[in-house]
């Protein structure tokens, strides 16, 4: 496993273990038409968050594993809130959820095999609704 680099003060770690360092994250904040009144008018409350996904850091398979499904950077915009403080935390939030997520490997399909007795029973049922069917045939007389 490779050695991963130590955590800067403002780096930032997804449950997963993958970091994403704050130097890769570049942010722009312009007004919001999200609720908030006259203070939206005034303040540039939404974020937008870019984030650099070719310094992200961790195992070098999920690194990959993000790469490959998100690309090499990632665009979140957040305007739920009316502060911008709160703005940033969602969209950082946002980010390392969509990080996480986009980290976990396929789990390969277990092929499943019905057992014996479920074989017998559904080969006598189908005799059986078999039998049924042809006793309502009409013969003629022999």
């Amino acid at each position: 496993m490779p050695v991963v680099n130590a955590l800067g003060p403002d780096d930032h770690t997804t449950a997963r273990g993958l970091v994403v360092p704050e130097a890769s994250l570049a942010w722009r904040f312009m007004r919001s038409s999200a609720p908030g009144g006259q203070h939206v008018n005034t303040s540039s409350t939404q974020v937008e968050l870019r984030c650099d996904l070719t310094q992200l850091r961790g195992r070098e398979a999920d690194v990959a594993r993000v790469r490959d499904r998100l690309g090499d950077e990632v665009r979140l915009r957040s305007s739920e809130h009316r502060s911008q403080v709160r703005n940033r935390a969602d969209a950082l939030q946002r980010l390392l959820e969509r990080i996480d997520t986009a980290s976990i490997g396929e789990v390969p399909r277990r092929k499943t095999k019905p057992s014996r007795s479920a074989v017998r029973a559904r080969l006598s049922d189908k005799k059986q609704h078999a039998e049924r069917k042809s006793s309502r045939r009409w013969r003629p007389d022999d």
